[in-house]
């Protein structure tokens, strides 16, 4: 295809798969769901972007939340569920918060039982770990490599299960049958440039998050938005897209790998933070609504920590958006660390040889990108974008979304965590929903008839669009215009926004998407970067836009997104949803209501609460 012009391809040359069921994107959600659907003996693909087993689920090092009582006995799910609430700034849905609770353990079981090797208690159960907002420690963990075991674990039980798997393959857009039906999806392979299409009764979309339209972020080349820009597209509808967690510790120095994770792996096992003074300084932000279970001095941090005598847990713990929040503060008060950020330290709290057992990956971490050892002195950290809160919605139960025959799960899908996720919480979220997600779409290719279609103009159309680029010259550089992006994401859709910073930003989005149309590239289809991030730019934009009318429209300050125009939550705003779609070409932002929650889970975290 690499020197045959669009308008004389016929689309019978077009390399072409079906199946009953095609996830796209190989993270733990993906490969959770694909895993469902075989065992249910369909015909199922796994389809990626990138390689097997190079999944932004790797990051999550810290560990999977799941109320199994092994350190607490007094953990369930009542209170998991309380916790997950509590933090998503009660935007959650309630319905998703509660199968989350209630089915992690045994997601976690299931998961040991397939051969994950967890950290364990002396007594032999798997050992748990403080974590933000968590009132107990309840994360399964695997050293601070809880991310690579699971994808390990599901990897290789995809495989033995005879998955088939596509890599390396780029999906450009989904395709839909007369019926209005998802029946299908158009890509190329990023070796060749070569164009292919899937047929399937049903796709799940796990494609993972956004934060690549941002300057400093946590998150690698393949998170460009893809799998919302894609259910946008086909007519699925997103919600809450202003809530986006900028992750309080990425690392700050060098500026060669600023943003890399530091996992909060690193203060569930007794790092503090502290400023350039030396002072712990997050004593001085604690919110009224954490005061009663949250430590008011060091000394009284320290004992509650060390001792383990009652379920509190020191300032450093709060959830990540106040703990992203205070740091920022400090750093604009001028008690930054020399390069920008703040201290976090472990070393004066924790042995050498304690810090290289429980934190292997974040002593190697700095070690080789920053030449600090931690355990002889503090890391450099700052907030840094790491996880899309917002997305596609789906049903709680199916994790269908607004369109049929469309599933998604994972960090692309919404709902679990509100307005602002809790640590470890999303590992459990990939095997509980992913499961979910493949049962879904299970159900919907058994009681799909006949054999899903595609119209080939709609192929050759998708086709057209991602060759375009290579017919101007000249034109405008896609390095230049991903550039430009992230800088405008990074200074007016931040971690701290106002409404005329949001306005401007709208603009220059609103540019470089003109600025889009007019890319160019140079060379051949196989393994062109260039390329690959021309095609890679629609979707980027497109959730940027999403974002930024997400954040105009929603008036105040809850979890993620914060306001200075606008610094207090707003009662009102906090009973509805954003939901942003495509009307006749027209996207529109609008206000739904929550789901009503029923009165005995109400009940439940006012007991709680009290």
């Amino acid at each position: 295809m690499a020197d045959t012009p669009t308008s004389t391809l016929d689309p019978a040359d077009i390399e072409s798969h079906s199946f009953d069921v095609v996830v796209i994107g190989a993270g733990g959600a993906g490969l959770r769901a694909a895993i469902e659907a075989k065992s249910r003996g369909l015909a199922t693909a796994l389809v990626c972007k990138s390689l097997l087993g190079k999944a932004h689920t790797v990051m999550a090092e810290g560990g999977a939340a799941a109320a199994m009582g092994n350190i607490w006995p007094e953990d369930n799910w009542k209170v998991h569920f309380r916790d997950t609430m509590r933090g998503g700034k009660m935007l959650n849905n309630w319905r998703m918060a509660e199968l989350h609770a209630k089915e992690s353990p045994d997601r976690i079981y299931e998961l040991e039982a397939w051969g994950a090797l967890f950290d364990r208690t002396k007594d032999g159960r798997i050992l748990q770990r403080d974590f933000g907002g968590h009132r107990y420690a309840r994360l399964a963990h695997v050293g601070d490599r809880t991310g690579l075991e699971l994808i390990r674990t599901l990897q290789q039980r995809a495989v033995s299960m005879g998955i088939e798997v596509f890599m390396e393959c780029k999906i450009l857009r989904l395709l839909k049958d007369s019926e209005g039906r998802v029946s299908g999806a158009v890509g190329y392979w990023r070796p060749t440039g070569e164009p292919v299409t899937f047929k399937a009764k049903a796709i799940v979309v796990a494609t993972g998050g956004v934060g690549r339209s941002w300057k400093y972020t946590t998150n690698s080349w393949e998170s460009t938005g893809d799998g919302q820009a894609l259910a946008l597209w086909a007519g699925a509808d997103l919600i809450d897209m202003e809530c986006l967690q900028f992750h309080p510790t990425g690392m700050v120095w060098p500026l060669s790998v600023r943003g890399i994770l530091v996992t909060e792996g690193v203060r569930g096992d007794g790092g503090v933070l502290r400023n350039s003074e030396g002072r712990r300084f997050m004593f001085d932000y604690i919110p009224p609504m954490f005061a009663a279970e949250t430590a008011d001095s060091e000394a009284e941090a320290d004992r509650w920590y060390e001792d383990h005598l009652n379920n509190r847990r020191p300032p450093e713990l709060l959830p990540r958006d106040e703990v992203a929040r205070s740091i920022n503060s400090e750093v604009k008060a001028g008690r930054g660390s020399p390069h920008g950020g703040v201290l976090l330290d472990i070393a004066s709290r924790r042995s050498a040889e304690y810090i290289r057992r429980r934190l292997p990956s974040m002593y190697h971490q700095f070690k080789e990108l920053a030449g600090v050892d931690i355990t002889v002195e503090p890391m450099e950290v700052g907030p840094t974008c790491h996880y899309m809160m917002g997305g596609i919605r789906v049903d709680a139960e199916t994790e269908a979304t607004t369109v049929p025959g469309l599933f998604s799960a994972g960090e692309v899908a919404a709902g679990l965590h509100g307005a602002n996720r809790l640590g470890g919480n999303s590992l459990s979220d990939l095997l509980v929903f992913g499961r979910r997600a493949g049962i879904g779409a299970s159900d919907f290719a058994e009681g799909f008839t006949g054999e899903p279609s595609v119209d080939p103009r709609d192929v050759l159309e998708a086709i057209s669009e991602a060759d375009a680029p290579f017919l101007r010259d000249p034109g405008e550089s896609p390095y230049d215009i991903q550039h430009d992006l992230q800088e405008s994401m990074q200074a007016l859709v931040g971690i701290i926004r106002t409404g005329s910073e949001l306005e401007q930003a709208l603009e220059e989005i609103g540019k470089l998407r003109e600025r889009a149309t007019k890319v160019s590239v140079q060379g051949g289809r196989g393994y062109n970067p260039g390329w690959n991030l021309a095609t890679d730019l629609p979707a980027m934009l497109t959730v940027s836009m999403a974002v930024t009318r997400g954040a105009i429209e929603r008036r105040e300050s809850r979890g993620g997104h914060t306001r200075d125009d606008f610094p207090n939550p707003d009662p009102e705003m906090g009973k509805v949803n954003f939901v942003q779609r495509l009307v006749d070409g027209e996207h529109l932002v609008v206000p739904e209501p929550l789901p009503e929650m029923p009165d005995e889970l109400k009940a439940l975290l006012e007991e709680e609460a009290h």
